[in-house]
């Protein structure tokens, strides 16, 4: 984990471009919540659901609760199949780890896969200052790294750009006529596109959705076959991933192989789901980077903890009403969401202090989440943190101890209502509409009622 401090991230104010533009935020709302519903169909249609993701956090549990054990049991078979697996104690460490591979075979070009710790640990810039060409060949992921950005889902890179800005990306970077926006077309001019580029590939880097202990054997699940076709040509292979990504015996994998794509994109299992095992022949490399930066120091903490499940599947941001509505870049993490939002403060509090705040607390996002990650609880947790670190801005310090004087004392509460509804009918609308007042700058303050609860009951109580 870097020691350099992050900018602070206020996430109101990043969020705000993306809910000022109530065409897009409208549009990336339903869009997500299209995914949603496709995951509580494929839910629904598995008698055995609930049970999976019991079995699920059970291993998840006992994996983490052995990790040591099980990563020098991983090595140790992954070795004996071949591999060589190389241990980074931080980002910095695996970019150099990776560099370092590349410089021993000549490598000036790689092809890679979708890989969120290689987004975490800055691998695309680090390797093209050091003059290596990276091309993501993921689709979302290459639309993305044509335009310069990252991505704003884990699953849906390119979930917040809109085919006709795809359209005009593919125009400046791929020739494509301009203007045109159909998938089927901009599909297969960036098919084309990839293509040569997988041809001119030296080295191979993909992600690992999970690694068998007992077998030293890693899994990659994919839509669109980029990652074997990535890592079939070259005769050298990486394989980056975080250590949390272990689990015990092969038997296992099933359990989260039915789990994975029903959550995260609504599909019974994803197009590709391969095995790694060794070098694929003599002339070949598979090596393997177990990455920690900051995961060790996570999984002692005992309220935390349970975070280290995440198996990347992004149900829990298709399901947020405040990512669904404030976008994925707002959150200025690599991984966005709820589940950024456990994560990041752990990587730096300060930095990332106002994130469990972007969160309406609906538990929403602890009831999709296929490994029963506590999510709505752990963020909870993290603001009674911000506040023991003295991290909690003076205005909600200041507006929580008015909140909790006026609950405390049912005239002054009272009174209170009664000062809020008045307010509302006879204030004109950009006394509480204005850019001092954040909370209102995607929502409508209720109408005031006609009749207090406390009125109508007097009334009633009397007849």
């Amino acid at each position: 984990m870097s020691a350099t401090m992050l900018p602070i991230v206020d996430h109101p104010d990043a969020a705000k471009p993306f809910v000022n533009d109530p065409n897009r935020s409208r549009w990336h709302d339903q869009a997500l919540w299209f995914v949603r519903s496709k995951r509580d169909k494929q839910a629904h249609s598995i008698p055995e659901w609930e049970y999976l993701r019991d079995c699920a956090s059970r291993i998840k549990t006992h994996t983490i609760a052995n990790l040591a054990g099980y990563l020098e049991e991983f090595e140790k078979n992954a070795t004996a199949r071949g591999a060589t697996v190389h241990w980074a104690r931080d980002a910095e460490h695996h970019n150099e780890i990776v560099l370092n591979i590349l410089r021993q075979h000549h490598t000036h070009r790689i092809v890679k896969s979708k890989s969120m710790l290689t987004e975490e640990c800055g691998l695309n810039h680090y390797l093209e200052a050091n003059d290596v060409e990276v091309v993501d060949t993921d689709l979302g992921e290459r639309i993305v790294q044509l335009r310069g950005e990252t991505p704003s889902h884990i699953v849906l890179p390119a979930i917040h750009i809109k085919k006709e800005e795809v359209g005009d990306t593919f125009h400046q970077h791929l020739g494509t006529d301009d203007g045109a926006s159909d998938p089927s077309y901009l599909t297969e001019a960036a098919r084309s596109h990839l293509r040569d580029k997988f041809l001119a590939g030296e080295v191979g880097i993909t992600g690992v959705n999970f690694a068998i202990a007992e077998t030293g054997g890693i899994v990659v699940c994919t839509n669109e076959g980029n990652a074997d076709l990535g890592i079939s040509l070259p005769k050298v292979h990486i394989a980056c991933m975080g250590i949390e990504k272990l689990i015990p015996r092969q038997r296992d994998l099933g359990v989260f192989t039915r789990l994975l794509a029903r959550a995260a994109t609504g599909q019974p299992i994803t197009s590709y789901t391969s095995h790694f095992y060794g070098p694929r022949d003599a002339d070949s490399e598979l090596h393997i980077v177990l990455v920690d930066n900051g995961r060790t120091r996570l999984r002692e903490s005992e309220q935390f903890r349970a975070s280290m499940h995440c198996i990347r599947c992004g149900s829990c941001m298709n399901t947020c009403p405040v990512y669904r509505r404030s976008g994925g870049h707002s959150y200025r993490a690599t991984v966005p969401g709820p589940i950024g939002s456990v994560l990041s403060p752990t990587r730096d509090a300060e930095s990332y202090k106002s994130l469990p705040y972007a969160c309406s607390l609906c538990g929403s996002c602890t009831d999709v989440c296929p490994v029963k990650i506590p999510l709505h609880h752990q963020l909870l947790a993290w603001r009674g943190e911000l506040v023991g670190k003295k991290l909690l801005p003076w205005s909600k310090r200041m507006s929580m101890t008015m909140a909790s004087r006026i609950f405390q004392s049912p005239r002054l509460f009272n009174f209170t209502g009664s000062v809020g509804r008045t307010a509302l009918r006879v204030l004109p609308r950009w006394m509480t509409h204005n850019r001092f007042n954040k909370w209102t700058v995607a929502r409508d303050l209720p109408e005031p009622p006609k009749e207090t609860f406390h009125d109508w009951y007097r009334r009633h109580r009397s007849k």
